[in-house]
């Protein structure tokens, strides 16, 4: 079965698309099976960038498609080893549907007040419903500078949810590479792709304790 890695939150404009497309491009260059699915039926923003992706020889292809529900992907994606769920910028109960069909989940979040207090009531809510605390990742993007990211890690951490190893700064690099097809971990600015690969690098980590935890889970059956 594939690992199913969902990337949700409040509102737009927080990272979601971008962690997507950077999960999913990493993954596939460690050779595994991605599948990346966008579920903003009306913009297939992430649909769009794949499709600039593939007119690059230089550039790896993702696999990207649009569904209208989680249900429905999860049904027709077959071998595959990573499903990458890319969801609207927007609450809705598809949003809590995908939760429940997810092994894990990374909320990006700003690092000012505004995104991080519904980010954080976004959270406690999925834990009300069931979801694990273990599969809720937070991933800071959209940096400003050090002592912003320093304080909301501390906002976090006293939430019970601490972000993520890494964060976005919010730089002209990550853009012009979407732009071209390409992901935050593809600019042409070292500096840029280090902060990136480390955030990424975080997000593997989860996927990889999952696999290992499932595998323990079928070894005992």
């Amino acid at each position: 079965m594939p690992v199913v890695l969902s990337i949700i939150g409040q509102k737009g404009g927080v990272g979601k698309s971008t962690l997507a497309r950077a999960v999913a491009v990493v993954a596939t260059q460690g050779n595994l099976r991605v599948k990346l699915i966008d579920l903003d039926i009306g913009q297939q923003t992430s649909v769009r960038w794949s499709t600039t992706r593939a007119s690059s020889r230089a550039l790896k292809t993702i696999d990207a498609e649009a569904f209208s529900a989680v249900g429905e992907a999860l049904k027709q994606v077959h071998d595959v080893d990573l499903i990458v769920v890319d969801t609207p910028g927007y609450l809705s109960p598809e949003t809590f549907e995908v939760a429940r069909a997810s092994d894990l989940i990374i909320l990006p979040t700003g690092s000012g007040t505004d995104d991080l207090h519904p980010t954080t009531l976004l959270l406690y809510e999925l834990e009300h419903i069931g979801i694990p605390k273990d599969r809720l990742c937070v991933a800071l993007c959209r940096v400003l500078d050090a002592k912003e990211e320093r304080g909301a890690r501390r906002y976090l951490e006293s939430t019970g949810y601490p972000a993520l190893n890494g964060s976005l700064p919010e730089r002209l690099g990550y853009r012009r590479a979407h732009n071209g097809g390409k992901s935050v971990t593809e600019t042409t600015e070292s500096s840029l792709n280090e902060r990136a690969n480390e955030l990424m690098a975080s997000v593997l980590r989860k996927i990889l304790q999952h696999v290992r935890a499932a595998n323990r889970l079928h070894s005992a059956h």
